[in-house]
């Protein structure tokens, strides 16, 4: 007969598709702070900072695992590598969720979901021969919110018809 696991051993294990969904309903209710902290808690290079820390860890310090175990002799290891869907959703975590950087149906738009101490960051996303160069400013310190977009120096809407000119498009968001 199995020995049935308490809870409270489990609440500690780190089950990284989950843990990525709370990060992704963090910045949907706007609180871009604790998102990226929960963000940065789950990289994987977090696990891998001191020797000691990755020889508990035991696995690829570049490979996001699925799971993060936390009871008895396995505590801080991770397992299943190489093996799972939470890279994707990390990736869809960090690029259109706290970035904010979005595309559907070749139109591309922005809302990002930042901690406020983010001053300013950029990005450059190339569709076919064309470069857009994004960089977002953050002058009163918020974590949501667009306030205006300007491609080469006009205002627009946010959504940028995405184009394969070859051109090179210099776009500002303002949050």
């Amino acid at each position: 007969m199995a020995k049935k696991r308490e809870y409270k051993k489990w609440s500690q294990q780190q089950y990284t598709h989950a843990a990525i969904w709370a990060i992704i309903a963090e910045t949907m209710l706007g609180f871009g702070d604790k998102a990226a902290e929960l963000y940065r808690m789950i990289n994987p290079i977090e696990h891998t900072k001191t020797k000691e820390a990755a020889n508990k860890y035991k696995v690829e310090p570049y490979v996001l695992s699925a799971d993060v175990y936390g009871a008895g002799n396995l505590v801080g290891r991770g397992g299943w590598t190489w093996y799972t869907g939470s890279s994707s959703w990390f990736y869809t975590a960090g690029i259109e969720y706290i970035l904010g950087v979005k595309i559907n149906n070749n139109v591309l738009s922005f809302n990002p979901c930042i901690p406020k101490t983010w001053k300013e960051f950029s990005c450059r996303y190339k569709y076919g021969e064309s470069i857009y160069n994004i960089k977002f400013l953050n002058p009163n310190g918020k974590n949501t919110g667009v306030t205006k977009i300007k491609m080469n120096g006009i205002e627009i809407d946010n959504s940028i018809i995405l184009e394969k000119t070859g051109k090179i498009y210099n776009v500002e968001v303002e949050i």
